[in-house]
């Protein structure tokens, strides 16, 4: 499969004559057909490609079938073989299929039937499927996330640890930061063997994620400096106020192949920066936003916008004019959640535009 081939984010039905829904997990695929005459079937194999595309060309050779499957844990090998043999594929996201909340039966072969009857309807739509480039930095800084994670986790192990066992320790350093003095002094602190031992247990863990974070990063950087497409990628993101290395790599990542960019609002939705709207008739009712995607990205995204406001004389003017139209309660969260939207967008287009971002002298 090309590196940069487009493809298919929605079907028009009237294109194929049989539409064929996939439930798969790590040893079978259960495999519903549907064609427009309502002749269905539903079998269950192993989770091998070489089984399905057998058995749709030894059933429906001379007919035009599209594949839809969910997006899950088995990765997109399935998508790969499928549209190397010259077929459509749709991957969805779980989230997005319509399911009846009155249904409470659930089973691989309902729910392989329940994507070939949608997908005929027209009603789904393909998440981006990122090719084997972007694939591979995401699994580098999904990596790195997880060892970040590691490395909170164990401080605040070791701050619950002194605060649970009344242990006076100071922190010299101003926003809690672990500079070389906090971490020897813990190494160094007086107290119980017992407490002395989980001490060190949980020092170790915390080096250790540390020091695998550190080598995540450079694999990272080295990656992303192999590839022309990945460097200007993120360098046009770092251009950005707010931006550093760390934001611009994983939102290459997680965003994929700039070509298949669509609309900016398009990106903030998949931020989950858009707000939630619940509205009939003239009234307009909208809420906090959808918090849809992924988590990590978001939140990166928000330290970004603070770090943006205190670069951009632009931005702050904007945080302060949202700041001022709410509740001071809650103000400064709208107000940086809006950054950030507004963020995405310069995101989008630097990306799309493939040119680094300029300040407009005011």
């Amino acid at each position: 499969m090309s590196n940069y081939s487009t493809p298919v984010r929605v079907i028009d039905p009237r294109e194929y004559d049989v539409f064929i829904g996939m439930d798969v997990d790590k040893r079978s695929i259960a495999l519903t057909h549907v064609d427009h005459l309502g002749v269905e079937k539903s079998v269950k194999m192993a989770h091998e490609s070489s089984m399905v595309l057998n058995f749709v060309r030894n059933r429906f050779l001379d007919k035009r079938n599209v594949f839809v499957y969910e997006a899950g844990p088995t990765g997109f090998g399935l998508y790969d073989d499928l549209t190397v043999a010259g077929y459509d594929c749709l991957v969805v996201s779980p989230a997005s299929v319509p399911t009846a909340r009155s249904k409470r039966v659930k089973t691989n072969r309902l729910d392989s039937r329940q994507l070939a009857l949608q997908l005929r309807g027209g009603s789904l739509e393909s998440i981006h499927v990122p090719t084997e480039e972007y694939r591979m930095l995401r699994e580098l800084v999904q990596l790195r996330k997880v060892h970040v994670k590691s490395i909170s986790g164990n401080k605040c192990r070791i701050k619950s640890l002194f605060l649970r066992n009344g242990l006076d320790f100071v922190w010299p350093t101003p926003g809690g930061y672990w500079s070389k003095s906090v971490l020897s002094g813990i190494k160094n602190f007086e107290c119980v063997p017992a407490l002395r031992f989980k001490l060190g247990l949980l020092l170790e863990g915390l080096e250790f994620a540390q020091r695998h974070a550190l080598r995540c990063q450079v694999s990272i950087r080295e990656m992303v400096e192999s590839s022309k497409e990945l460097s200007d990628s993120v360098d046009y993101l770092r251009s950005l106020p707010g931006v550093g290395w760390i934001v611009a790599s994983y939102a290459v990542a997680r965003i994929g192949d700039w070509r298949l960019l669509g609309k900016s609002d398009e990106l903030a939705s998949f931020m989950g920066l858009v707000p939630t709207e619940s509205s009939t008739g003239e009234g307009s009712n909208r809420g906090s936003i959808t918090k849809a995607g992924d988590p990590t990205l978001r939140s990166l995204m928000i330290q970004a916008a603070w770090a943006a406001i205190r670069e951009d004389p632009s931005l702050l003017e904007f945080y302060q004019r949202v700041y001022k139209g709410h509740s001071k309660d809650k103000a400064a969260r709208i107000a940086i959640v809006a950054v950030a939207r507004k963020l995405s967008a310069r995101m989008h287009c630097v990306l799309k535009e493939r040119r680094y971002y300029q300040v407009v002298a005011s």
